[in-house]
């Protein structure tokens, strides 16, 4: 699998296939714990100690402790005094809160992509939507063997619908929001059917028509869903 999110700049970053050990050349050290975190190869809560991510990772002590502070930093780490550093755990409570970090800004974010964006972004939206709905498709079938690639098309969808926002800053918190949001769907990874389906063109049909109230509508609907339903499936 390649998951994709946005650097500083708001260009799309990749992270490597989804695989226990990485060899992908050039990829930093710090982007493969971060996958690894993301895509739960680390367990929540386990604790990172130096000498097996040193192996794991061909890192040296202080590269590893440079990446774990900026991942602590981030939240995906917890630095305990004395004890080390740990695997951000997982709660009910911080999913509740992580959704309601990413409505506030990718909400924000569509209606200015709706208000900004030109035909390039409809011309990368259509597309998007189109890769994503082909592969729900297949899935509403009962192939679910690519869910790593269902997963990587809704995020480019979804990356799409708020690509035009003009705020490098807006899209950095948002990348970093639904990678935390992505943690936990990559714990329950299930399919919620065909009202997802419904959902995403919904969202797909507003914003081409350029209805920026009706498209976060949905769009808040859309998330608040996946959240009662990964809290069910937790």
């Amino acid at each position: 699998m390649k998951c994709y999110s946005v650097d500083e700049f708001g260009n799309i970053r990749r992270y490597p296939k989804m695989t226990k050990q990485s060899n992908t050349v050039g990829t930093s050290t710090y982007e493969k714990i971060k996958r690894d975190i993301i895509f739960g190869e680390l367990a929540p809560g386990g604790k990172l100690k130096l000498d097996v991510l040193k192996e794991r990772y061909s890192a040296s002590v202080s590269t590893l402790r440079e990446t774990l502070n900026r991942l602590a930093s981030e939240g995906f780490v917890a630095a305990e005094e004395q004890r080390g550093f740990f695997v951000t755990p997982v709660s009910n409570e911080d999913l509740i809160e992580i959704t309601n970090l990413r409505i506030l800004l990718e909400c924000n974010a569509l209606k200015a992509s709706i208000e900004n964006g030109d035909t390039d972004w409809e011309g990368n939206l259509v597309a998007a939507h189109h890769k994503l709905h082909l592969m729900e498709k297949r899935m509403l079938t009962g192939d679910v063997s690519e869910k790593e690639t269902w997963k990587r098309y809704d995020w480019e969808f979804h990356l799409a619908l708020v690509q035009a926002c003009n705020s490098r800053n807006l899209l950095n918190l948002h990348a970093t929001i639904y990678d935390k949001y992505l943690r936990y769907q990559m714990l329950v990874l299930t399919h919620r059917g065909e009202v997802a389906v419904t959902e995403h063109k919904a969202m797909f049909e507003a914003a081409l028509n350029r209805d920026a109230e009706k498209a976060a509508g949905y769009l808040e609907d859309h998330i608040r869903n996946g959240l009662k339903h990964t809290l069910a499936a937790m």
